[in-house]
């Protein structure tokens, strides 16, 4: 009963230096049969086999093949010596590389992202995969970075609600002449504050793994649909909210694409001027995109601040808002998310007169779409 080893579940072979040593000489052993068939086919074989030899003055086929067979032997197995040795000097010195880039991936499986090959010498194929496997290792140390800190933010948020709501229990227990139905509004307040941030880190997973259907929507009518749904909070706060532009088909999620246009028309309105401001939201057709523009009025923004805005937990504390809708500092982040699973583009930049100016791309209804992950 033949056994297995464990690892991979693939028996040990030889490596690839000892293969690459056995093909040169077996090439050289070969180069060197080939050229005693062209002494014997063009030469020996037309040497007569009698006692006088050719023209009586030379050796005969069978003294000639008797002399020059033991030398042709020696040739043969020098060739082989040969080629094993040279073949593995340089079969070890041609996958040098390998070994370092080797290494650098046991390294990363053990979980240490912060090695890198570091490659010097000529841009050759080994080079290439080096440097190609170095910015891997960045961009996975980078993205293990952002989910590490995304966890840390994500298990502080949830768990300030439920801090607070321990103490608003705790109040009430120690106090029973409190007003309940205050403790019982405050507690309402906090859990749908709680409800509303882990249904959008569902839906910041759920858009960044890209699972979702797609089909035909209309940016310009989810645009309105929005702005109806926001008008009674803009003219609260005296805000004017416009819709313009033509249609604007592309190929997404329904549910995903409103969540998007809702985001930015809400943040648009809650981070404006205190009254008197504007939100404009304009869809067009540029090319082969979608193209939707949320602008809005308000302070000016320094342009670090804005290179921030789609981070998750960014609340942009420089902007103006109010305490009722703070948020969890995922709009943008979400925003961000479902335009990147529709292989689109998201563009932000400060207004010079204050406020902010989204520039959404999404691919028309007629392009095949890619998903790009961080």
């Amino acid at each position: 009963m033949s056994r297995t080893p464990a690892r991979h579940g693939r028996r040990p072979g030889p490596s690839a230096r000892t293969r690459l040593a056995l093909s040169y000489a077996g090439f050289l052993a070969v180069a060197g049969a080939l050229l005693l068939a062209v002494v014997w086919v063009f030469l020996l074989r037309y040497v007569p086999d009698n006692s006088q030899g050719l023209l009586g003055i030379s050796p005969n086929r069978y003294l000639l093949i008797h002399t020059f067979a033991p030398a042709a032997a020696w040739a043969m197995g020098f060739l082989l010596v040969f080629g094993l040795v040279g073949g593995r000097l340089l079969a070890g010195r041609m996958l040098a590389p390998l070994t370092r880039i080797t290494a650098a991936a046991r390294a990363a499986g053990e979980g240490s992202l912060t090695h890198r090959i570091g490659m010097e010498g000529r841009r050759d194929e080994f080079r290439e995969l080096a440097d190609a496997f170095d910015t891997m290792l960045g961009q996975l140390a980078a993205h293990v970075a952002e989910q590490q800190r995304f966890a840390a933010n994500a298990s502080h948020e949830l768990r300030t609600p439920l801090a607070v709501s321990r103490t608003l229990l705790e109040v009430a227990l120690g106090d029973p002449e409190r007003d309940r139905e205050e403790v019982l509004t405050r507690l309402r307040t906090v859990n749908t504050r709680a409800i509303d941030l882990t249904e959008a880190l569902l839906l910041l997973s759920r858009s960044d793994r890209g699972t979702f259907t797609r089909s035909e929507v209309d940016l310009s009518l989810t645009a309105e649909e929005a702005a109806e749904d926001l008008l009674g909070p803009a003219e609260r706060r005296g805000i004017t909210l416009d819709v313009t532009g033509g249609p604007a088909p592309v190929r997404g999620s329904a549910e995903l694409l409103a969540r998007m246009v809702t985001n930015l028309v809400q943040n648009a309105v809650v981070h404006n001027l205190p009254a008197g401001g504007t939100v404009t939201v304009r869809t067009a057709v540029e090319g082969e995109a979608g193209v939707l523009r949320v602008e809005n009025t308000g302070p000016p923004l320094a342009p670090e601040l804005v290179a921030t805005l789609t981070e998750p937990f960014r609340r942009g504390t420089d902007r103006v808002r109010t305490d009722e809708h703070a948020g969890a500092g995922l709009g943008l982040a979400l925003v961000h998310s479902i335009v990147r699973a529709h292989g689109g583009s998201l563009a932000l930049a400060a207004r010079p007169g204050g406020g902010l100016l989204v520039t959404v791309r999404i691919p028309g209804a007629g392009m095949s779409v890619r998903h790009t992950r961080r």
